[in-house]
This record gives structure tokens, C-alpha cells and sequence, in this order.
């Protein structure tokens, strides 16, 4: 392992993004970000899969001798990495049935831009693939097809229900019409009213849900506004926005107990833009009634920590939360009892938001996209990863939370500093299960 000690960057992200109008980068805490802190981290520049960004020069230490490779030479060696896996994926992808632990094995190292990897590895990681391709067409015309009918339930309003069957009525019939007489009058049950109050009322249910979607679509505005792919300033971003609003709105309809809840938006970000930006074009079209299908799946693994009645249950976020202390402490004991005693730091001051949104408010989008690449592709489930992830993120900032008191640690944590990701993923894979809970897998 490459290891010694960095400098850590001034950027830190914000609680709430795009809530407080600062920009990124800027400390009012006066705290000092550097020096004695970051230890744990690694020396080498992190290289995400979307861009090779390297100095000139880059300084590689191997068995303890620096040597200075140029950055054009470092360039060419891990761009044929990239090439490799991504022919190992286009591979595995073409096989008439997907091996999934081989595709897992891949994915989990991350997945490379561009066409149609991502979004075809994530639905079939999210189980809304099948692994035999002989079957992808049908189940996507299906799954397509419901969803479909399901914005006509669930978004028209009655009277454009009502209008529409009408007129296939009207299609299907030869009325006699007297133009000199005067128009029918068509009945209106109490029901139909508009301003019936009974919960038969197809207006009711219609006007039940209209405070929810307000708060979707104010969630929806604070949704990475920086990224002109979801900004309201073009017509592109905004029906993106209106693509999102539907899912979500739908979603809370289909789950009266749960409904929609705040951050759940930030959840179904990354899945819309990955299907979104699928080269294949009849995916693209499509990547509405796809996006909601794998939502569905993904949420399925965490909803309950969406749900206030379950949070002292065995399958609420407390419950997940005790669990990452005791994670916590079968791998560090010492930070461990500074976070529980010394300092005073419990877990639902910052790893609340972390588990909830899958981390998605703790990093740069792209680095959301790698880090979702190992999520969904943990042979032991997503929830795992996820509780390996947020363990490695306090063992990566262990020196600085040591030396912190409770003010210094809690805005650390929920501010999370810049990271090497491919090291911070890889300390997540090397987590011990915790003896006294529910074990977790070896990580390959």
C-alpha cells in the first residue's frame, strides 16, 4: 500500500448544499486544515474514471524509492487500464447470461464513462436487468409499459381522465346530434366534484398530495443546481426536473406510509443522470420509467430509514447507526472511545445524512458516481458497503478527530474534507466485521 503523510485541501463541502449561498472552499471556523492531520491518507493523486488529471510529474514510491514518472507516461499506463476493464465489462456484458459475481468483481473497481456501461451495469446490479439478455427487451417493455399506465393513474388530474375516456367513447360511437336543440348535460356524481371531501373522491386523493409535491419540487430546486444538466435555466434541466418530480411523486403515491421524504431526491440524482446520458437511445428516451424501477429497487434496501415509525426498530436508523459504532470499534477501539466519550460525537449528528442519501451530500457528483460503483456491486448488499464506507470515512480522518473536541468534530464530519477515493474504498474493503453484531462479508 502506498501511504505517508498529505496535506489536506481547503475544500469542504456545505450541511445542506446550495442552502447557505456560500461558496465551496471558504472556513469560518478557523480550524486548521493541515499539517498533523491525514496521516492515513495516501501520497498519490486521486484518478477518478471520468478524467486522467496528473502533474508533469508524479512522485510513485515503490518499496520505499521515489521515482519520478512523467505525467505523460503515468497517463498512458492508466489509460490502458481503463481500456482493459472497459473491454473486460463490454466482455461480460455480451455473454447471453451475465455472470454476476464477475461483473460485481469488476464494477466494484469502478466503471468507466462513456456509452452504455454504467447504466446497463447498475440496472442489472440493481436486479431491473435479468441476468439473460434473450430477456432484456421484453422485461423492459413491461417494466416501461407499467410505468407508464402508472403516470396516467397517478398524475392526470379526473377531469383529464375523465375527458380522455370520453372521447374514446365518442371515438367508438355514432351519436345522433341535434345542432338545433340544446347540449346534453352530463351527470355529476358527488364523487366527481372537484370539491367533494369524501375519500372515495377521486378529486380528493388528487388535491391530497398537492403539499408534497410542492416539497418535491423545492427539493428538486436545490438538486446540484451547479450542473447544467439539472439547472432550471435551460429547457433541458427542466425537463429533467420534470422527469425526477414524476418519479418521486409517483413513488410517494404508491407508498401512503412513507410517501415522499426530504433527500430522497438527492437519492434518484445519480440514477436519472447515468440513464439519462446512456448512448443507446432507446434507453435514453427511456430513462424516466428506468430510473423508476431501479429507484424503486434501490430503496427497497434502505426505505426503512426513511420511515419516523421504524427508528427504534431493528431495521430503523438507529439500529444502523449502533451498528457503524460497533463497526467503529472493532477496528479502532481508540478513536472509537474518543468519538463516545472524550468528545461526545454520536453518529446521528453526521452519519444520519450519510446513510440515509447513500453519501450523496458528502462528495463532488462524479466521485458520488464511483463510489455507487462499489455500492452497488458488493457481493454482500449495498447497506454493507455502505456501513464499510462511512467507517472508512472516520478512519481516513482519524488524527484530526483525536485532536478535535466536539464543535471540531462534529463540523468535520458534517462538512467531509476531499479524499483519495480509490483509498478511502479500498480501506471500506479491508473493514473486520464486528464479532458482536450481524457479520459482515469478507470483502474480495
Amino acid at each position: 500500500m502506498l501511504k505517508g503523510k498529505i496535506k489536506f485541501p481547503d475544500k469542504i463541502g456545505v450541511l445542506v448544499k446550495g442552502l447557505d449561498g456560500k461558496k465551496e472552499g471558504k472556513e469560518e471556523d478557523g480550524y486548521e486544515r493541515s499539517g498533523g492531520g491525514g496521516e492515513e491518507l495516501e501520497t498519490l493523486q486521486h484518478v477518478g474514471v471520468e478524467s486522467v488529471a496528473v502533474d508533469e510529474e508524479l512522485g510513485v514510491r515503490l518499496g520505499g524509492k521515489v521515482e519520478r514518472e512523467s505525467g505523460v507516461r503515468v497517463g498512458l499506463r492508466l489509460g490502458g487500464e481503463f481500456d482493459e476493464k472497459r473491454s473486460d465489462l463490454e466482455y461480460e456484458l455480451s455473454q447471453e447470461e451475465i455472470n454476476l459475481v464477475k461483473l460485481q468483481r469488476i464494477g466494484c473497481t469502478g466503471i468507466p464513462d462513456g456509452g452504455s456501461l454504467r447504466a446497463t451495469t447498475w440496472k442489472l446490479l440493481l436486479g431491473y436487468l435479468p441476468t439473460s439478455r434473450v430477456l432484456w427487451e421484453k422485461v423492459l417493455y413491461e417494466n416501461r409499459l407499467k410505468y407508464a399506465e402508472l403516470r396516467e393513474e397517478l398524475l392526470l388530474s379526473p377531469s383529464e381522465i375523465a375527458r380522455r375516456k370520453e372521447q374514446d367513447c365518442f371515438s367508438c360511437e355514432v351519436v345522433d346530434v341535434d345542432s338545433s336543440g340544446p347540449l346534453a348535460r352530463h351527470d355529476v356524481s358527488i364523487e366527481d366534484h372537484p370539491l367533494s371531501l369524501g375519500e372515495a373522491s377521486p378529486w380528493h386523493r388528487f388535491f391530497e398530495y398537492t403539499e408534497i409535491a410542492e416539497q418535491i419540487d423545492r427539493d428538486l430546486q436545490r438538486t446540484h443546481p451547479e450542473m447544467k444538466f439539472f439547472s432550471l435555466d435551460s429547457p433541458m434541466g427542466k425537463k429533467h426536473r420534470e422527469a425526477m418530480r414524476n418519479i418521486l411523486l409517483i413513488f410517494a403515491k404508491l407508498n401512503p406510509t412513507t410517501r415522499y421524504v426530504q433527500g430522497m431526491n438527492e437519492v434518484l440524482a445519480p440514477l436519472y443522470y447515468v440513464f439519462n446520458l446512456d448512448t443507446d437511445e432507446g434507453n435514453a428516451v427511456n430513462a424516466e420509467a428506468d430510473s423508476f424501477g431501479s429507484f424503486v429497487r434501490l430503496l427497497s434496501d434502505s426505505v426503512d430509514h426513511f420511515c419516523q415509525q421504524l427508528d427504534n426498530s431493528s431495521v430503523g436508523i438507529h439500529s444502523t447507526l449502533a451498528k457503524l459504532k460497533g463497526l467503529l470499534k472493532a477496528n479502532d477501539e481508540a478513536l472509537w472511545g474518543h468519538l463516545e466519550f472524550t468528545s461526545k460525537v454520536n453518529p446521528q449528528f453526521y452519519a444520519f445524512r450519510w446513510i440515509t442519501l447513500l453519501l450523496t451530500q458528502e462528495f463532488e457528483f462524479k466521485m458520488i458516481l464511483r463510489i455507487w460503483d462499489s455500492l452497488l456491486s458488493h457481493q454482500s448488499g449495498i447497506q454493507d458497503m455502505l456501513l464499510r464506507i462511512c467507517c472508512a470515512m472516520l478512519l481516513c480522518v482519524k488524527s484530526r478527530l483525536m485532536s478535535g473536541d466536539f464543535a471540531a468534530n462534529v463540523h468535520l464530519l458534517q462538512h467531509y474534507p476531499e479524499v483519495n477515493i480509490e483509498h478511502l474504498l479500498q480501506v471500506a474493503r479491508n473493514i473486520k466485521p464486528d464479532p458482536e453484531s450481524s457479520p459482515l462479508r469478507s470483502s474480495v
